[in-house]
Order: structure tokens, then sequence, then C-alpha cells
């Protein structure tokens, strides 16, 4: 890869834990574009941050579904982005904010392809929330649900990884839309690597570039505790190093998105770091 394009989207609106905002920069901050540039990266172009509204600054009146208008707006920038980044050769590396932000990235990069991409979701939640089914109204908890609803990913071709908080909702959602999905459980009685094996299986099927969105909360506290939502029983620093590592090694790695990171409840920007690292296994990085 001889380009990565860097994106923050610093989006706290899906969200109603504050902090998100500034995960863009405890990315950077983590020595982002050194760590880069180390791989043989011969350009890293930095886009900067997209401009978000601030929370005091804006209205929601939707009930069900708090600043979604706001968030489509920037979501519709961030898409426009991310599309010229894939059609110029770049490799988009989309840096959140809330996960409310992969509705943009997934629609620039349908577009871009001109077919959908195939989609791996890494979370420790399904985010398929409907409005009509979410009882908080918060946005990041729907972002699938909308992503598939427009078309811009596609069932069959959309594998969710790490999941161990699912809404009674989402579980009826996620049946009929037929989405494979993959809990702890499985990747506790079948290991990292065979579910690895089958989510790109599934996701990149049809010569298909793939997209990983990865919220931090996929992985344990323990690891990543900088995160809005954390749920204990997660995935392991082996094993989301070992999930971005075999996607690097499959070649077909289009584009990746980190999402979730909350600086405020970091520790010595722990997650910040980890996040460089994770970035760092799927383009390429290896122990030896």
């Amino acid at each position: 890869m001889s380009r990565a394009d860097v994106i923050g989207v610093p989006m706290d609106l899906g969200a109603s834990r504050r902090g998100v905002d500034m995960g863009p920069f405890a990315v950077r901050y983590a020595r982002l574009h050194e760590r880069l540039s180390a791989l043989g990266i011969q350009e890293v172009v930095d886009h900067g941050n997209l401009y978000v509204p601030i929370r005091e600054a804006v209205r929601s009146n939707d009930r069900q579904a708090h600043y979604y208008d706001v968030i489509e707006e920037v979501c519709g920038r961030l898409a426009g982005v991310v599309e010229r980044s894939v059609r110029d050769g770049g490799m988009p590396i989309v840096l959140g904010g809330d996960h409310s932000i992969a509705m943009g990235t997934l629609a620039g990069l349908h577009r871009a392809y001109a077919r959908p991409p195939g989609l791996l979701w890494i979370d420790a939640h399904a985010d398929i929330n409907s409005p009509d089914s979410s009882r908080t109204g918060n946005v990041h908890g729907m972002p699938l649900w909308f992503i598939l609803e427009r078309g811009d990913a596609v069932a069959q071709h959309t594998a969710i990884l790490a999941l161990r908080d699912v809404d009674e909702a989402e579980k009826r959602i996620l049946r009929e839309r037929g989405v494979r999905t993959f809990t702890m459980t499985e990747i506790d009685r079948f290991g990292m690597a065979h579910v690895m094996e089958e989510a790109m299986r599934i996701a990149g099927a049809e010569q298909r570039p793939m997209h990983v969105s990865f919220d931090l909360d996929a992985i344990d506290p323990s690891e990543a505790p900088g995160t809005g939502t954390p749920v204990k029983g997660g995935l392991s620093y082996r094993e989301a190093h070992l999930a971005m590592e075999m996607l690097a090694e499959s070649e077909r790695l289009g584009s990746i998105e980190m999402v979730e990171i909350n600086p405020i409840l970091d520790r010595s920007n722990q997650t910040g770091a980890l996040t460089v690292g994770l970035i760092c296994s799927g383009l390429g990085k290896a122990i030896l």
C-alpha cells in the first residue's frame, strides 16, 4: 500500500456518554503517523477532523433517534472524503467518534466500489436497533440497521464478531436480516483464528474488498478501559491483534474504522495506543 488517508470524525452526538469526540486526537497522539511511516507506507495523508457541531449548539427534535439530522449531515460529508480516498488509490483509516459514523464510511465505500464492501463489524454490541426498537434513542446503537436498510452493506456479506451484549429486539432483527454473528462464546469454543477464517469467507465472498469497523469495546475492559460502554469478557489483546493480522494476510482489507475511543475514561492513553497497534497489525505489521 502506497498511501493511507487518516480521517478524524469527532462525533459524540450518537452516544449519551461524553468524551468520544476526543478519540481521534488520542489515536494521533499515540504516534499513529510515525508508526504508519515505519511500516513503509509511502504517503500518509491526514485529512484532519471533520467539523461536528457540539451538543450544546444543536437541538435534538427526534426522540427516537437523537441528533439524527446532524449525524446524517456529518456522515454525508464523511462519505465524500472516504469515496475520494478510495478513488485516489488510498486506504481510508477513519477515527471516531462514536459508531454512528459508520453510516458515512460505508456509504462512501459503496459509492467508490460501485457495490457494497464486505463488512466485519467487531463489537460487543450489535448496533442494529431501529429507531422504533431502540430503548435509548442513541444513534450509536443503530448504525448497522441504517447501513443494511440503505444497502451500503448486505447481510450475506456482513459478519459481527465478539458479541456479548445484545438487546432482545436486536436478536429478532439479526434473525430476520440473516446476519452471521460470532459471539464471545463461539470465539472461546472454536478460537479466534477459526472464527476469523469463517468471517472473512462471508465478508470477502465474490472477491469483495473488506471493511473492518472496530469498536474498542469489543476488547476486554482490562485491555481497553477507554471506551464508553465496556462489557467484561471481551477479546484479549492477542485475539484482537490476530483478527487484524489475518485481515492483513488476506490482502483484501480495503479500509479500517476504529471507534468509541474515550480518553476521559482511559488510563494513560492505553486504549489510544492499543488502537494504533491494531491499525498497524491490519496494515501488515508482523512479529517477524
